[in-house]
């Protein structure tokens, strides 16, 4: 059985923390500083990371030198892709990432593909909002993005994306398909951080059997 060591013990850290304990995987430590462990127990480890876009920055290539495999929950980090994956590659160290470890959003990355790829040149115009708590640091969201991206890939259409911060709403994610003739919406809606939790707990556990980079949605 693994462990795991947290990067990070905000309101998702301890989310996480409660799924590895309800599934009996050893929590050796929740940090919040995680260049400040000990590199001889690291590596023993796999680190779960729910930092922020500078923490993760700051951190990636400590993750890649010291851990047995690392999962990557924080976003914000797109334009430092290639950097971050050459670490990884470079030390050997399995990364698991990805915008959203919902399992529901990994659906919902799977049927915009589908749908987007059958609506290819029907003349539809594709619009996103997203939704979000007002503590979430970067905007458009990673899961946006990603969607945004799946979209412009498929459907041969970039869209448009709306950013919203209210309340203390976990993550609300539309998409859009308009034509002349009628409108098609997928959307997915968080009703608590728990999803995300189980998505990167199912993800640690990924990491025995796998090697290299990975974007989560690919390995499901």
């Amino acid at each position: 059985m693994i462990k795991v060591i947290i990067s990070g013990y905000g309101k998702m850290g301890h989310m996480v923390e409660q799924e590895l304990c309800n599934r009996g995987i050893e929590v050796v430590e929740a940090s919040e500083d995680i260049r400040s462990t000990n590199p001889d127990i690291t590596k023993q480890c796999v680190c779960i990371d729910f930092t922020t876009p500078d923490a993760f920055r700051a951190n990636y290539r400590f993750l890649a030198e010291n851990f047995k495999a690392v999962v990557v929950g924080t976003t914000g980090w797109n334009d430092i892709f290639d950097e971050v994956r050459s670490a990884f590659e470079t030390c050997g160290t399995t990364m698991i990432y990805a915008s959203n470890f919902s399992l529901g959003v990994n659906a919902l990355f799977a049927a915009v593909s589908k749908a987007a790829s059958l609506l290819r040149g029907a003349g539809y115009t594709p619009t996103i909002e997203e939704i979000h708590h007002v503590h979430k640091l970067d905007a458009p969201s990673g899961t946006a993005k990603t969607l945004a991206q799946l979209v412009e890939r498929d459907l041969g259409v970039e869209p448009h994306i709306t950013s919203v911060r209210e309340g203390e709403v976990p993550g609300t994610h539309t998409l859009t398909l308009t034509s002349d003739c009628d409108r098609l919406v997928l959307r997915h809606e968080a009703f608590s951080r728990e999803g995300f939790a189980k998505g990167a707990v199912v993800a640690a556990l990924l990491t025995e059997q796998t090697q290299g980079v990975h974007e989560f949605c690919e390995l499901l």
